[in-house]
């Protein structure tokens, strides 16, 4: 079985790092993966095929033309140049041999100028059945990739308020009805979402109800991912304090990310004196542009700045008694399963992505959305708590190991190739 892979960066994003770790364990279970990126990593390359759209220049001209268009659209402001896509720009890819030999065309994150509207309907129309992993919402909405409080997907997406002008024939009305189009002609297009919750909003929207859709959680390299001694990597990171909390994500500042809740809860915390004010200590990792945000932290912490490689990350974790997500919500939650794969327990508000990976109490704490109280008892019982190392690591194998993950996509490949309607999604289990 041929699969080709395909994503926007070979490295750069959550959903270049699940694409790239779903290769390999597609690999060790036999299948012929290939990837297909328009940005090639830097350095070392790995051990899946990697095939590079050619003209990089073009590639580039594509994005900038985009977001210029985006400019333009927005009346010449900035605001919101990276919250939408509308895909007016991107490369034919069905013209490649490496598309024409796959058996199967396995999309992941396609967007800022590398695959147009149109270059998907042409995906659609080979013949070839499409798993289409998604990592946000753009898929069942127009532009937006996180849709926030607004419901218009569920209908018809028009006055979009990330617009600078929202009309009834807005741009976001003008690319839903294409969308539509293409979803409408894709016989052979099979969804996947990361989570429950993604999966839920995939079967309300108006552009999505009507497709199959599966829910299958990204995987984690259990051999990248390691526990190590608390002790010793506290040593090496120059930590002295009994309690430790880490928090990290692409940019810290990322409203999105919550970190006001997190800074609430943790005056809440100091507040109640349940632990010594100079006994717990917060580790940063990520980049932070607004460095004045930092000041709000009223705890000792420690910022590592952006981090790279699974050591460094499991050498950040097992140092850690609890690792936090204030986020608003996630689609999946990647660093959670990091986290536990090491021993840190996680604690993160309900409602989302993250719902499908905590047990509440038992493997991690599930807060009250958007409640900073809430997430201060979830630190509490985290610091508190005596749950093994152990018991963490092998709920994450039971989950999201390689071959776990794998196995139930290659079993959605054959249902595909097999010419099956629909994949029954009971048989794909969520947890």
């Amino acid at each position: 079985m041929k699969v080709l892979i395909v994503n926007t960066s070979e490295d750069t994003g959550g959903a270049a790092v699940a694409m790239g770790r779903l290769a390999e364990a597609l690999s060790d279970c036999g299948v012929e993966a290939t990837m297909l990126v328009r940005d090639r990593a830097k350095g070392q390359r790995g051990p899946i095929p990697v095939r590079c759209l050619k003209w990089k220049w073009l590639q580039r001209w594509r994005f900038f033309v985009e977001r210029l268009y985006i400019f333009i659209v927005q009346g010449f402001s900035r605001r919101n140049l990276f919250k939408i896509d509308p895909a007016c720009t991107g490369a034919d890819i069905t013209t490649l041999t490496v598309f024409k030999e796959a058996d199967i065309i396995h999309l992941h994150w396609i967007n800022q100028g590398f695959l147009a509207l149109r270059s998907l309907r042409h995906i659609m129309e080979s013949g070839k059945p499409v798993v289409w992993t998604m990592h946000d919402m753009w898929e069942c909405t127009s532009l937006c990739h996180h849709a926030h409080n607004c419901h218009r997907y569920e209908v018809e997406c028009c006055e979009c308020p990330l617009l600078a002008h929202p009309a009834p024939h807005d741009l976001a009305h003008k690319v839903f009805r294409r969308k539509q189009k293409i979803y409408a002609r894709a016989k052979r297009l099979h969804l996947v979402a990361v989570s429950q919750w993604l999966a839920e909003k995939t079967q309300r929207s108006a552009l999505s109800r009507h497709l199959p859709v599966s829910v299958i959680p990204n995987t984690i390299s259990l051999s990248g991912f390691k526990p190590m001694s608390r002790e010793a990597t506290r040593k090496a990171l120059g930590i002295s304090e009994p309690y430790v909390i880490a928090l990290g994500a692409a940019r810290i500042d990322d409203p999105i990310k919550g970190f006001a809740y997190l800074c609430e809860a943790l005056h809440i915390l100091k507040n109640r004196g349940t632990f010594p004010s100079d006994s717990v200590r917060l580790l940063l990792f990520g980049e932070v542009r607004d460095q004045s945000l930092l000041q709000q932290i009223p705890i000792p912490y420690t910022h590592l700045g952006y981090i790279s490689g699974t050591e460094r990350l499991s050498l950040i974790y097992s140092a850690s008694n609890a690792t936090v997500s204030s986020s608003l919500y996630e689609t999946f939650g990647q660093t959670l399963i990091e986290a536990m794969a090491c021993g840190s327990l996680p604690v993160s508000f309900d409602g989302s992505g993250q719902t499908d990976i905590i047990t509440h109490l038992k493997t991690g704490y599930l807060a009250r959305r958007l409640s900073a109280e809430s997430l201060a008892d979830g630190i509490t019982w985290a610091l508190k708590s005596d749950i093994p190392a152990a018991v963490l690591r092998d709920e994450v194998t039971a989950r999201y190991s390689g071959s776990v993950v794998a196995k139930r996509y290659v079993s959605l490949y054959n249902h595909l190739l097999q010419n099956e309607a629909e994949t029954d999604v009971s048989a794909l289990p969520t947890k």
